[in-house]
């Protein structure tokens, strides 16, 4: 005769206790994946700002740099001497002496040689609420003394700049103003250029708009390979590079 015992295997379900650990290390995980997305999501949104940010920095670095790199001697039928002031702008306004440089296009449409004068301005922003000003490039082709001279082209190139300065080597030290008509002590010469062109530009610091908490300046040097050989306008090896 088969006696029937019961059958110690029964099957469980899950306790409570059991449910709450499985709820909570679902919501530790959840809590981990969201906490790595959003870091992710942040770090891509700071990287694209940043490089918004730069983008029209480098572009009108690049700009400047060409414009410097092919100033032409001056005194010439279409360059006008070069005269400077000492200029620490931050008010707004003209921020550079008047560049002749030989970075015009030449088309059919506008019948103008490849020297033409562009000076740097700092305006108010277009944005009110924007920290600083704009820097505009601004450039005069038509510079022939007997026809009527036009308004000159405006080229926006950054925003966000509390002040622009310009300084000049003459070969021992850096100068803050600079005069091609005097006469170069060691050579004699007029027309003279600097040896290299130094530009600090300020940026503004994006909460308050001051340049005493603003970031460091930016800086840009070029050298100028066009020199005087007489006393009498001459390019030497060409006004373009």
């Amino acid at each position: 005769m088969n006696t029937a015992f019961p059958d110690s295997r029964r099957t469980h379900g899950f306790t409570l206790l059991e449910l709450l650990i499985a709820v909570m290390v679902f919501a530790i995980v959840l809590a981990a994946m969201n906490s790595v997305l959003y870091g992710a999501l942040r770090l891509r949104n700071r990287a694209s700002e940043s490089l918004e940010q730069a983008l029209p920095m480098q572009q009108g670095l690049a700009i400047l740099k060409r414009d410097l790199e092919n100033i032409v001697m001056p005194g010439g039928p279409l360059s006008g001497v070069f005269q400077t002031t000492a200029i620490t702008n931050l008010v707004g306004g003209q921020s550079s002496p008047d560049f002749y440089t030989s970075t015009g296009l030449i088309d059919q449409t506008s019948p103008w040689a490849q020297i033409q004068r562009v000076s740097y301005v700092l305006v108010d922003p277009t944005n009110r609420a924007a920290a600083g000003r704009e820097l505009i490039r601004a450039v005069e082709r038509n510079l022939l003394a007997a026809t009527m001279q036009d308004e000159p082209a405006e080229q926006w190139l950054m925003s966000g700049v509390q002040g622009m300065t310009f300084y000049y080597y003459d070969g021992t030290q850096w100068r803050d103003s600079w005069d091609s008509t005097t006469t170069d002590p060691t050579t004699g010469l007029t027309n003279n250029l600097p040896k290299a062109i130094r530009v600090l530009i300020q940026l503004a610091a994006p909460e308050t708009g001051r340049a005493l908490s603003a970031p460091a300046p930016v800086e840009l040097v070029v050298p100028v390979v066009v020199q005087a050989r007489t006393n009498r306008t001459q390019q030497a090896g060409g006004g373009s590079r």
